[in-house]
């Protein structure tokens, strides 16, 4: 499985949307939306009319018009929309659950290969089944919370969350570029207390 530009754009593009249902908004422009998040506006565009087809977004014409969520974000798995845009979870066509291919292994019972990425795609479908959209949006907006900055959308992003301390608000600016550490995903924020 290889998450393509579309379906990280498609998952950002959600994760906004969420965000601006939870800070009261109604609509976000595409336009604003692909500002946000520095995507192409017509590639995005491409993206929400299969999202709308798909019953994930509703969209609404006119000047003041744009995208929101069709649905609540509890009820959209991360999982199924990876797969509504790349396709199945699997890394080999053999061990998917949704697009089964024969192999070109003599004895696939028997494929240790075929055992090994039959895990890889459990461990994947495992993870991206669990975490729903409400997931995400909640950590990401504990984030910046927590390191003090303007929630998006919230009456043109001058909502400011408590003031955090200098400290973390400096570092959160000075590794926003930098690698996540192993400590940083979904699980940590979702459980302080899970170590791996």
């Amino acid at each position: 499985m290889n998450l393509s530009k579309k379906g990280e754009y498609a998952l950002r593009a959600l994760i906004e949307l969420g965000i601006a249902v939870e800070v009261k908004r109604d609509l976000v422009q595409i336009s604003e939306l692909a500002a946000k998040e520095h995507m192409p506006v017509k590639f995005l565009e491409q993206i929400m009319q299969q999202m709308k087809a798909e019953g994930l977004v509703k969209s609404q014409r006119g000047k003041f018009g744009g995208y929101s969520l069709a649905k609540p974000a509890s009820e959209i798995t991360i999982g199924s929309v990876v797969r509504l845009i790349d396709g199945p979870l699997a890394p080999i066509g053999c061990v998917s659950q949704t697009a089964y291919e024969k192999c070109s292994c003599p004895d696939e019972a028997h494929c240790g290969l075929r055992m090994l990425m039959l895990d890889v795609r459990n461990a994947i479908s495992g993870i991206l089944d669990r975490y729903t959209l409400a997931d995400v949006v909640g950590v990401t907006l504990r984030k910046l919370r927590r390191d003090g900055l303007p929630l998006p959308y919230a009456e043109n992003a001058r909502q400011r969350a408590p003031a955090a301390p200098k400290i973390k608000a400096t570092r959160a600016k000075s590794t926003s570029k930098a690698r996540l550490s192993e400590v940083e995903g979904m699980l940590a924020n979702l459980l302080p207390d899970y170590t791996i």
